[in-house]
């Protein structure tokens, strides 16, 4: 019996469910459903069996193996880190789950559909700013938290839903796509970044502008193409100017604040959302000039702080903060130099990884490489001025999207270089 081209197998209903799971995946970090282990349960057991099964999936994981080795390296860093400051097993939970993404990163080294998986992200940020419209309209909320979050946790959401409406505006600017689906892509690109506007988070909106303009520039690099992203960039200013209407000025009254609280902070006077990371920020500095080499440990800058406060050197406004609101700073501070290193690479190696593949010839690698450096790139800046990584939601959708999109953009290269090597 003669046996079927893998071409053919992209079309079995195994990859079929493989690519439903994927494409899900996404918009389950941000509910509280517990069901929602189900399809990371799945998608891991089918990852491990693909790595242990066929040899092709195993040559195209390693051929990300640069992405992959720094994300275990962070997950074995926090293994260290806990080993070393004595600390209990519970704090190993969030880096634990790196080990899931390590293994659900090997479905993207088979085929699947990968138009119906960029699909599933641009949804996921029309449904997410679906809901933060009704939290904001409907029930009156003044910053819309989402389904899986609370007033501590509207930073992460936004972040969230911005990353999966860029990934979308990728989507809406290539040209090898139809006009119907594009459009949609577009939509779900406005509703998205629409309901990260109602969360009135600062931090990510900031983020948000210089990665959408590098996406539009990378398009018109790539493609030559002007027109397109001229209309972007138009839509792009009349839906803000559009929002800011429609939130009554709010969000600018936020903004605006930034300046003012920056200048009036002093250490006796640090109410208020900016003076309070300030102050934060003067802890966490403290805390690195007297542990640079290992730091205080995992998750322990809250006792750090509440020490100072009551000895009277910190303010009691910062006494219920367990992060110092900069991911730099508390790698800092939780891990010294080495944490600190450690999570440079994180977020270094990737960028470069992608960056180098976002001019690929092949119009699927270079969006693949495009969506992971917008992941990456937007963690990075957001990563200043707020812990984006300590919260399940972002911290899953980081290490699924970096590895995934590494993985899948390695996969794509290697099968083109062996069908090159075949015709020669």
């Amino acid at each position: 019996m003669n046996q079927v081209p893998r071409a053919r197998q992209a079309f079995s209903a195994r990859t079929i469910a493989a690519t439903l799971l994927l494409a899900l995946l996404p918009i389950s970090f941000a509910v509280p459903v517990k069901l929602k282990v189900v399809p990371i349960a799945l998608l891991f057991f089918y990852g491990i069996g693909l790595l242990i099964a066929d040899r092709d999936v195993r040559a195209n994981y390693m051929a990300a193996r640069a992405v992959v080795l720094v994300c275990a390296l962070s997950m074995l860093y926090a293994i260290g880190n806990i080993l070393g400051h004595r600390l209990g097993w519970g704090e190993l939970d969030l880096p634990s789950h790196i080990l899931a993404f390590l293994a659900i990163a090997a479905v993207f080294a088979r085929s699947i559909h990968v138009r119906w998986f960029w699909l599933g992200l641009s949804l996921g940020a029309a449904a997410l700013g679906l809901v933060c419209i009704y939290q904001h309209y409907i029930q009156g909320a003044p910053r819309a938290t989402g389904l899986d979050g609370a007033d501590w946790g509207v930073i992460e959401l936004a972040m969230f839903i911005l990353v999966l409406s860029l990934s979308a505006v990728v989507q809406m600017l290539r040209p090898q796509l139809s006009w119907p689906e594009r459009a949609l892509h577009a939509a779900c690109a406005v509703l998205g970044s629409f309901g990260a506007l109602l969360t009135q988070s600062r931090g990510p909106l900031l983020a948000c502008a210089p990665v959408f303009l590098l996406v539009v520039l990378l398009h018109v690099v790539r493609t030559k193409q002007w027109r397109d992203a001229l209309i972007v960039l138009g839509g792009a200013v009349a839906i803000a100017a559009v929002s800011v209407v429609f939130l009554r000025g709010e969000i600018m009254q936020r903004f605006t604040a930034i300046g003012h609280e920056v200048t009036t902070y002093r250490a006796e006077d640090s109410q208020g959302a900016v003076r309070e990371r300030i102050e934060m920020w003067r802890v966490a500095s403290r805390a690195f000039m007297e542990h640079p080499v290992a730091g205080v440990g995992i998750d322990q800058f809250g006792k750090y702080t509440q020490t100072l406060v009551s000895k009277g050197l910190a303010s009691e406004s910062i006494a219920r903060y367990t992060h110092p609101h900069s991911e730099y700073l508390d790698a800092a501070v939780c891990g010294g130099v080495p944490g600190l290193i450690v999570l440079l690479l994180l977020l270094g190696v990737p960028m470069v990884f992608f960056a180098r593949r976002v001019f690929d010839p092949c119009d699927i690698v270079a969006t693949t490489a495009t969506i992971g450096l917008l992941t990456v790139s937007m963690y990075a800046l957001c990563g200043f001025t707020d812990n984006v990584l300590y919260r399940p939601m972002p911290h899953s959708l980081f290490f699924f999207l970096t590895l995934g999109m590494a993985v899948l953009a390695s996969r794509l290269q290697r099968e083109r270089a062996l069908r090159e090597i075949a015709a020669t």
